[in-house]
């Protein structure tokens, strides 16, 4: 009786797993997503000239879906970075790995613009993607704030997506 209750709960679980993945792997051939992120900026910058300043390095991440699950949420991100910063403002540009919590991935390539303000706000291109993401292109316009002076920032981001 042991051996038959093991398999039971054995082939439940495994139905189970299966039905989560196909739930997961499941999403709209298109649609429109919101969602918040807190950042960390590790890099370094280089006085170039007076008031001028170069650099590179990378923003770790974690993000939120604003409808408190979905696409994205509570998913790891990456993207590394260059900015050109010319009294306090100036473009960057980079990549991002954007996670979500099954591991599939949206990549997209960002540019945008700092303001001495500490707003930094500009647009990712989806460039592709793994998992239930492959193929995705589209665009998600981002709004970011500085924190404080120790690399952090919050930023809202609003993507717009297609698949094949």
């Amino acid at each position: 009786m042991k051996q038959s209750t093991l398999v039971l709960l054995a082939s439940l679980a495994i139905n189970a797993a299966a039905v989560g993945v196909a739930a997961a792997q499941s999403i709209p051939k298109s649609g429109t997503f919101s969602i918040h992120s807190g950042w960390k900026s590790v890099g370094d910058m280089t006085q170039v000239a007076d008031r001028h300043f170069s650099g590179a390095g990378n923003f770790w991440g974690i993000t939120y879906n604003d409808s408190g699950r979905g696409l994205l949420h509570t998913g790891a991100v990456l993207c590394p970075y260059s900015l050109d910063v010319i009294n306090g403002g100036g473009p960057g540009k980079g990549t991002c790995a954007w996670g979500d919590a099954d591991g599939d991935k949206i990549f997209t390539e960002w540019s945008g613009m700092l303001k001495a303000d500490g707003t930094f706000d500009g647009m990712n291109q989806i460039t592709g993607g793994t998992g239930k993401f492959t193929g995705v292109q589209g665009k998600a316009p981002f709004q970011c704030k500085a924190l404080n002076a120790n690399g952090q920032w919050s930023c809202a981001q609003q993507f717009e997506y297609r698949l094949p």
